[in-house]
């Protein structure tokens, strides 16, 4: 067995208590005090995340707008210094390479943050794509440390630690200040659908970081956060999870992400052609979003029935929300079952799966 990888904060982690696992080839905290309580603290007050193990990759050059235009579904066209813009990044077929989070720095200099399972195909991807294009791409991922603090009192949290004015920062834009001594490019996005920020900075000074937001954060209920929470609030959010909601066989519209795919938005991109055919003549497979009244979780992998009883599907994702105390998730099914009624058999009993338009709980972007 290959040795699992560490973020800067792995000995922080086992400090604190964090019981950690194997995570995707990294060793991470699955939870510290208890996967409930710390989804709840992110709800009501904010939780810390070590989300490290994300890749970060620049792209510069003069052509690197125009050529990050033509690798991404979202229109790049119109983000200037100090915008961020969510999009995937697809195959000419359609399917999904990975959904990435692209800021720019400059007209000339971009920063790329990537999935952590992803990191060695995106890269090997861009560069390819990046071929008669005056672009550098650059691997970032072992300079940066990344820490996210989320919920609603995060921003009073990190303002106490920083002089930069937060409330100029706008949801999906980002700037650059110093937090308890240590540089750091703010980011105001978050994968919870709270509020909150996600603190780029260097690596060694990860610990350091950490430890001052936790007790800076102590007095206003925050909770060291793992994975386990991570999903959880993801789920109730309705974001989507690269290897579940979209994948190489699910594209972004079968996926309920048509907002990011502009097909008009005046350039050619790869995966265009196949998005178009999609939109036009209707996905096949679509991903629906559910909740049950039960508290029995219902598994990834598990087969999801029609009406009469014939598999129309497969679940995704599934947890249980600590806000609405039953079992919700995600499913890929057929594109006439979508409407439902669906359902799942657990330990040979039917249970009802009621679709949802995410997020399953009010939020706060």
């Amino acid at each position: 067995m290959s040795e699992l990888k560490r973020t800067p904060l792995r000995d922080f982690h086992a400090a604190h208590g964090g019981r950690l696992v194997d995570f995707a080839g990294w060793e991470m905290p699955v939870q510290y005090r208890g996967i409930l309580d710390e989804h709840r603290a992110v709800r009501r007050a904010a939780g810390l995340f070590d989300v490290s193990h994300m890749g970060e990759v620049d792209v510069q050059g003069p052509e690197a707008g125009r050529f990050l235009n033509q690798l991404f579904t979202n229109d790049l066209s119109k983000m200037h210094p100090g915008r961020v813009v969510y999009s995937p990044m697809c195959q000419p077929d359609g399917g999904v390479v990975d959904d990435l989070l692209v800021y720019q720095r400059s007209a000339e200099d971009y920063l790329l943050c990537i999935n952590a399972v992803n990191i060695d195909k995106d890269l090997a991807w861009i560069r390819q794509q990046a071929a008669g294009f005056k672009v550098t791409i650059t691997d970032r991922s072992a300079d940066y440390a990344l820490l996210a603090l989320q919920g609603p009192k995060a921003a009073a949290i990190l303002q106490s630690l920083t002089g930069a004015k937060l409330g100029l920062i706008k949801y999906y834009h980002f700037g650059e200040g110093t937090v308890a001594g240590i540089h750091c490019l703010l980011s105001r996005t978050g994968y919870t659908g709270e509020d909150g920020f996600e603190l780029y900075h260097a690596a060694a000074d990860a610990p350091a970081l950490a430890e001052a937001l936790l007790a800076a954060g102590a007095p206003h209920g925050l909770e060291l956060t793992g994975l386990g929470a991570r999903d959880s609030l993801r789920l109730e959010a309705g974001y989507p999870l690269y290897g579940h909601e979209i994948s190489a066989e699910i594209s972004p519209l079968a996926a309920g992400l048509g907002w990011t795919v502009k097909l008009d938005k005046g350039c050619d991109f790869i995966g265009r052609e196949a998005l178009q055919r999609e939109k036009v003549a209707g996905s096949l497979r679509r991903i629906v979003f559910f909740r049950t009244g039960d508290r029995r979780i219902v598994r990834a992998g598990a087969t999801v029935l029609g009406p009469d009883g014939a598999v129309v599907g497969t679940v995704v994702s599934g947890t249980l929300s600590p806000v609405l105390n039953e079992s919700i998730g995600s499913a890929i099914v057929t594109a006439p079952a979508a409407a439902g009624p669906l359902a799942v058999e657990i330990r040979g009993e039917r249970l009802a799966l009621q679709p949802v338009k995410p997020p399953f709980v009010p939020l706060k972007q």
